[in-house]
């Protein structure tokens, strides 16, 4: 076992491009409870080098829910699910955009779209290609993202050609795990269309899925997957076992072992946009604002088919320490983020009325 003052040993080749040993990784996630704080500390160095005292906040939008063929065992949405979610097809450009509006209220610097299925059609690709125009001409600042499936060449360069910024497709897990979580595409298939979107010029967005049944290895596994494949977007998310799904009940994760593993993303890829995604309300609870002292990014609002926290409490949290959010200073993000007392306040008359 390393001992507390090794993390800072990690951190140090880390910030000298030399990635921890397997050895080393599998001790950040095997720390004891005790020892997380300063594994997280040694890990905050790295997050403070590249990206300072900023935070970038994204926001989701649902394009198409369920109605997909695929088997992932941890989705509401995919064949094997019975859970009760909206299910629709292709929003119109005017809904994908009203939506954007949404999302760019709240802060957010990048607006990811995100559609369910195996992979778009050509058809499907035009029609949001033509919505990202939209957005673009409306929200000429912000980061797009597209997150459509297995994706073919001549649809990422429509889609580049279309203004989107980053495309995102997630490993999810390790290779020798994949086929227990999904059997309907493989872990290569996922590798291919990452990189497929390098290739027409889209910014990697690509990251993995915690709390399904996965090893320590299997962890470490994809952690250096990612290192590999060159992400510049590192999306964490931890398991909802949302009722219905192959997955349900399955609640394995604590608050430390969270940090653990976000620690772990960021010894193995310092220099990726590090974004705490699905599943943190549930998973780090109270430990949430200690997630983005080595994380830099965060999802705001709802998920796909789950809810958020509200937005308002995101922003107060963010606030409450200390970082300043990335391209907050539009009079409509600022009107909700002047203070986080005003902020925290107007939240609370919200829910309980004023005092």
């Amino acid at each position: 076992m390393i001992a507390g003052g090794d993390w800072d040993a990690i951190a140090e080749r880390a910030l000298a491009g030399r990635p921890p040993s397997r050895g080393e990784a599998l001790a950040v996630l095997r720390a004891s409870d005790a020892e997380t704080p300063a594994v997280v500390a040694a890990a905050h160095r790295l997050r403070r080098r590249f990206f300072g005292n900023t935070v970038k906040v994204n926001f989701l939008v649902n394009i198409k829910s369920g109605i997909c063929p695929e088997d992932c065992h941890y989705c509401s949405q995919s064949k094997l699910s019975r859970a009760k979610i909206d299910k629709y097809n292709l929003l119109s450009g005017s809904e994908i955009l009203t939506s954007a509006l949404r999302g760019h209220e709240f802060g957010a610097r990048r607006v990811c779209l995100v559609a369910s299925g195996r992979g778009p059609s050509d058809a499907d690709v035009a029609h949001i290609a033509s919505a990202v125009r939209e957005v673009r001409s409306a929200l000429p600042e912000a980061e797009i993202c597209a997150c459509l499936g297995l994706l073919e060449p001549d649809q990422a360069r429509e889609l580049k050609a279309a203004g989107v910024d980053a495309y995102n497709h997630n490993l999810n897990t390790s290779e020798s795990y994949y086929a227990e979580i999904c059997e309907t595409h493989t872990f290569a298939d996922r590798v291919a269309t990452v990189g497929v979107a390098k290739d027409a010029g889209l910014s990697p967005c690509c990251g993995a899925l915690f709390g399904m049944g996965e090893s320590d290895d299997d962890i470490v596994d994809v952690a250096f997957a990612l290192r590999e494949t060159g992400v510049d977007s590192l999306p964490v998310n931890f398991l909802i076992p949302i009722e219905g799904t192959p997955l349900a009940g399955r609640w394995e994760l604590t608050p430390w072992r969270c940090l653990r593993i976000l620690s772990l993303m960021r010894f193995t890829n310092p220099s990726a946009e590090l974004r705490i995604a699905g599943g943190r309300e549930h998973h780090l609870r109270s430990l949430q604002p200690l997630g983005l002292l080595v994380a830099n990014s965060i999802f705001i609002g709802d998920y796909l088919t789950a809810k958020g926290q509200r937005p308002e409490d995101d922003i107060a949290m963010i606030r409450d320490l200390g970082f300043e959010i990335v391209g907050a200073g539009s009079p409509a993000v600022a009107a909700r983020t002047e203070s986080p007392a005003t902020v925290a306040l107007k939240s609370r008359e919200e829910r309980l009325g004023p005092r």
